[in-house]
């Protein structure tokens, strides 16, 4: 019977942090080290970011939609006859980007073009009855991940943060 080598704590701790396969430093989880509360608050942003969208872009699958096209759409509804330009602003999206989501929600018949009456070259974008409904079940699939990110703060905090985000977005816009 050969008996388990002792390791000194220092080696243990780094045992643990190490991928058993390749002998180099784990990646951490999320939470630990730097993907915890010491991480840079820029990574952390997109940390929580990036999960979100995996949650939302998961809930949406079953509507056969990302969470972009969910956005672009909410924007269409919310801002009628707005232009592929304006939408791209709203969205946080590259023009080349929603013009593929143009097209894909123009083909599922959820919206609709319209030349501009003034400027015949820009093409506004009209929402659908089958686009509301579309919206509105991609909204009832998106309910709960909405709920959850209030469900884990307090009614005080909850206004602050949106402030905090506001502040943030509107410093770095420009």
């Amino acid at each position: 019977m050969v008996k388990p080598r002792r390791t000194k704590p220092a080696q243990a701790s780094l045992a643990a942090n190490t991928d058993p396969r390749t002998g180099l430093p784990a990646i951490p989880a999320v939470g630990e080290a730097k993907r915890g509360t010491d991480g840079y608050m820029t990574y952390l942003l997109r940390q929580a970011s990036s999960a979100v969208r995996l949650a939302l872009d998961r809930a949406l699958a079953a509507e056969g939609m990302t969470y972009p096209q969910s956005s672009a759409l909410t924007m269409i509804r919310a801002y009628d006859a707005i232009s592929a330009a304006d939408l791209a602003r709203l969205t946080m999206l590259t023009p080349q980007t929603i013009n593929v989501i143009v097209k894909a929600l123009e083909a599922r018949g959820a919206i609709v073009k319209h030349p501009d009456p003034v400027h015949g070259r820009i093409l506004r974008l009209v929402i659908t009855e089958e686009g509301r409904a579309l919206q509105k079940r991609c909204r009832a699939r998106t309910a709960p991940i909405e709920s959850n990110l209030r469900a884990r703060m307090s009614k005080t905090f909850e206004p602050a943060l949106r402030r905090w985000l506001v502040d943030i977005a509107m410093d770095y816009a420009n």
